[in-house]
């Protein structure tokens, strides 16, 4: 949300001398000494845990508040108040406003909260080239207003190597000729039904990542081409990133589609879409559903006459509920209950089921609406699997949110139990190489993230901000989209990493 306190806020002088000594990640509460969840007053720069650990963070801006009530003078009182209201997430760099008790997405006239993110980027890449670290050459993409949704969406499928390699091996598609060839273009809503192309501009993005040469890319003109071909994301309110990911999947597809001049393909993208035309969607495959695409199958029984119906059905992504039983809201005294894991999500969709009444099956052999058994298995897998945790759901005014840790892992996840005939039980693994994740309380609200894994080191994308990250963070996320890779076994039985071509 865009915070109206952040523009009265006093930030403190940005100097070095008066951070901590090493990593911000690795900064410790200045009361209790704790690492985990700490965050930094941008009014004095002290740095305390989160609400989470032991809220010495919250007690902070709390206490704030008691010395403002007790101020004599009124005109003192609401500047008093507005001021050690925001912090920072020393891992992340998202913004947080205690008062509005939400986080933040604006910024001040002067942009001084992404100076500081810039300035903690740069003390930290120093520090982690004085120490040998990975050169960190990830570039982050800038929020054109709420856009994190979409920025946390690029840079996890920037992160599917042969996902994107694809599109960055495209040749350059000329969209305009004459006069206008060769020159920059600036859109405008009014500008009109000019040429635009998705694929052109989502090749563009990508290649624009991981070249070292730039802190942050502008997707401005990707953005313009979403506004024209999906009416859904115009505007600057924020929006579901699992939405957007379906919508720009299903139009980058049937624009591939669409491209019988040859435009969009090259030799090399050919043949590696030769093999995998089995689970194409609407005609003709492509790299989406290529990569994507897996097949389900779903069987319904009627409970009255036994009569068996089979559907086949493609799928991009799994969408998965976390079970009743572990949406249970505890408070700090109670007991926290067991741990939710992916395996009880994949559990719960693969089990079989007794429909309701609202959901009676039409038994052609009753020829009547019965009552009946769904079952859901996965009759062939695909090369990348998008697992949806279902964190929204509507109640009778409000969409609220599920905000149960679900602990997955990073690597090995064996998905033959769910599998209707594993032939290869190889081709079952997969690694993880993408984590989106929401924060926030509301679909509405919030702020999108992501964790990419790039050459076997782990990285945290906060819309313009790129930090190096380990598994230890990542797997503390409260994951909203999983991505896992299948893994690929040699002759030698070693796993291989499918790269760009140099």
């Amino acid at each position: 949300m865009e915070c109206p306190h952040l523009m009265t806020s006093v930030f403190a002088a940005v100097e070095p001398a008066r951070f901590p000594s090493g990593s911000p990640s690795s900064w410790c509460c200045s009361v209790c000494r704790s690492n985990k969840s700490t965050w930094m007053c941008l009014t004095c720069l002290s740095v305390h845990c989160g609400r989470y650990v032991n809220g010495h963070a919250k007690k902070h801006f709390e206490d704030v508040q008691c010395v403002a009530t007790g101020q004599k003078r009124c005109e003192n009182l609401e500047k008093a108040r507005t001021q050690h209201s925001v912090c920072m997430d020393c891992s992340s760099y998202s913004t947080y406003c205690y008062r509005c008790d939400e986080f933040v997405v604006n910024d001040t006239k002067l942009g001084q909260v992404q100076k500081l993110r810039e300035h903690l980027q740069s003390f930290s890449l120093l520090l982690s080239l004085q120490s040998g670290s990975p050169s960190l050459f990830a570039t982050g993409l800038r929020n054109l207003g709420n856009t994190c949704f979409m920025n946390a969406i690029l840079q996890s499928l920037s992160n599917i190597e042969q996902f994107s390699c694809y599109f960055k091996e495209l040749p350059v598609v000329a969209l305009r000729s004459g006069k206008t060839a060769g020159r920059r273009m600036y859109h405008t809503r009014s500008q009109g039904d000019s040429s635009v192309s998705l694929v052109e501009e989502f090749r563009k993005t990508l290649c624009s990542l991981w070249q070292g040469n730039q802190t942050a890319f502008s997707p401005d003109a990707l953005f313009y081409v979403i506004w024209k071909v999906m009416p859904n994301f115009r505007g600057y309110q924020q929006h579901d990133a699992h939405e957007f990911l379906r919508y720009l999947l299903d139009h980058l597809h049937r624009e591939l589609q669409g491209s019988n001049n040859g435009a969009f393909s090259t030799s090399a993208a050919q043949d590696r879409l030769s093999s995998d035309a089995k689970c194409c969607i609407n005609g003709t495959c492509t790299v989406v559903t290529s990569v994507f695409s897996g097949m389900l199958q779903n069987e319904v029984n009627c409970l009255i006459c036994g009569t068996e119906s089979r559907k086949f059905d493609p799928f991009l992504d799994l969408s998965l509920d976390i079970p009743s039983q572990f949406r249970i809201k505890r408070s700090k005294d109670q007991d926290p209950g067991p741990t939710c894991t992916l395996r009880d999500c994949l559990c719960s969709f693969t089990d079989l089921e007794e429909l309701d009444e609202t959901e009676l099956y039409m038994c052609h052999k009753c020829m009547k609406r019965q009552k009946s058994t769904k079952k859901f298995w996965i009759r062939k897998l695909p090369k990348v699997l998008c697992l949806h945790l279902k964190r929204f759901h509507w109640t009778a005014f409000l969409r609220n949110k599920v905000d149960t840790y679900v602990e997955f892992p990073v690597r090995g996840l064996d998905m033959s139990s769910y599998l209707l005939e594993p032939e290869n039980t190889e081709k079952c693994l997969y690694d993880l190489a993408a984590v989106v994740v929401h924060h926030g309380s509301g679909v509405g609200s919030g702020h999108y993230t992501a964790y990419g894994c790039h050459k076997e080191q782990w990285y945290h994308f906060n819309d313009s901000t790129v930090t190096l990250t380990n598994e230890a963070a990542v797997v503390k996320a409260k994951a909203y989209i999983l991505f896992y890779v299948q893994q690929i076994q040699t002759d030698s039985g070693s796993r291989e990493t499918k790269s760009c071509s140099d």
